[in-house]
């Protein structure tokens, strides 16, 4: 039974991409950088949590039924 799903070398632009593919590639690209990019840059900014409550509690005995 031959599956009917394509295969890489069955596709056109296998090994170059051209017009609005080349595109789309290239935007998605751009568009993640620039997501990790603002990521970066809030993180640096904003830091750490400066204002954590620190619990020194420390469980000695877990109760069991």
């Amino acid at each position: 039974m031959k599956d009917n799903e394509p295969t890489l070398e069955s596709l056109d632009d296998y090994d170059t991409l051209k017009g609005s593919k080349k595109r789309v590639v290239w935007s998605v690209i751009l568009i993640g950088l620039l997501i990790g990019i603002i990521f970066v840059v809030v993180k640096s900014y904003y830091g750490g949590v400066n204002d954590s409550i620190s619990v020194q509690e420390a469980i000695g005995k877990v109760p069991v039924k």
